[in-house]
């Protein structure tokens, strides 16, 4: 990531931090305040929630600072870390300039825990001339194949789509699902897959995945609005999604009775990808259905302009005050 960067013309300042808060966080945070010192930004955009702890704690407003939670922190947890952790959200605000959500479910789902800050409403976008291109696919296959792409975690729910699996092979005989992604969970879906489940690992390019796909399925247990239907919907191929963040909102109008499941149900997972397996002709629809929609309303340079807009608006208010020195 950091060498394409690099090609488009970004300076690259290496954070070293772990993903998840913990011991650690205290180092992150004054490693992130000397960043922040040397490179002296007129803003900081912390993306996800371990960023916008230790971004917030270490310049504490005295930078304007965008932050977008890619779905919030508490969402991942229970009992007394959620309290904790919608406790923090609620009280950094007074240090976030603007937030900005990827969907109306994850602006909606801060609202109910009382996150309040100015806030924007910034739909994902995808790269469309490079989820269009032609490219190299495997063979054709003798029967369907799903890809699920994702990091192999609790979130993205593939625990959900092994427990829907068998239900799938017994409808639809010769299935083969592969699983593209690296995560904490590979040994136990591993040791929990039969032998129509293939896992692929890490790639360096997804759309190879998409396009050899009959049907592309994320059932993910909490997102803010994940990139992978829109990037699979961008290479002409249908989707299954699960009812969380702002899924629906990713989908075509009149798709979510077909596409959209709830989250933690394999059952009715297993039935909407059974439906559409077994129907060619609806399959085709609904790809070019949704291959419109992103083409229409994902384009990631729309995006790119949005949060552009947030940056001079962010930056123009900094500059109508006193703007305090940055100092520790």
């Amino acid at each position: 990531m950091s060498t394409e960067l690099t090609r488009l013309g970004a300076r690259v300042h290496p954070w070293r931090a772990t993903r998840s808060p913990g011991p650690a966080l205290f180092g992150e945070t004054l490693r992130a305040a000397r960043l922040v010192r040397r490179v002296r930004p007129d803003v900081i955009h912390a993306h996800s929630a371990k960023a916008g702890v230790a971004a917030r704690l270490a310049v504490r407003g005295r930078v304007p600072t965008v932050f977008q939670p890619h779905a919030w922190s508490f969402e991942a947890v229970g009992g007394i870390t959620a309290l904790l952790s919608r406790g923090w959200e609620r009280a950094a605000v007074r240090w976030t300039a603007r937030i900005v959500c990827v969907s109306e479910g994850e602006r909606a789902t801060g609202v109910r825990a009382k996150v309040v800050a100015p806030c924007s409403v910034i739909p994902n976008g995808v790269d469309l001339d490079h989820y269009a291109a032609a490219d190299e696919t495997p063979a054709a296959q003798g029967a369907p194949l799903v890809v699920c792409v994702g990091r192999l975690c609790r979130q993205k729910g593939q625990d959900v789509l092994l427990a829907a699996w068998q239900r799938v092979r017994e409808a639809v005989p010769g299935a083969h699902l592969v699983l593209v992604g690296d995560g904490p969970d590979l040994a136990a879906l591993r040791a929990a897959a039969p032998g129509s489940v293939s896992f692929v690992g890490s790639v360096g390019d997804t759309a190879f995945w998409y396009r050899a796909a009959d049907l592309v399925v994320l059932p993910s247990r909490w997102e803010g609005m994940a990139l992978a239907p829109l990037e699979a919907m961008a290479c002409g191929r249908p989707v299954v999604v699960t009812d969380v963040g702002g899924s629906a909102e990713s989908l075509p109008p009149g798709q979510a009775p077909l596409c959209l499941v709830p989250p933690d149900a394999p059952e009715e997972l297993a039935h909407a990808m059974t439906r559409l397996l077994t129907d060619p002709a609806l399959r085709t629809d609904l790809a070019r259905q949704g291959h419109a929609h992103v083409t229409t309303t994902h384009d990631v340079r729309q995006t790119a302009r949005s949060i552009a807009e947030v940056y001079r608006d962010v930056a123009a208010l900094q500059r109508s005050e006193d703007r305090e020195p940055i100092s520790q």
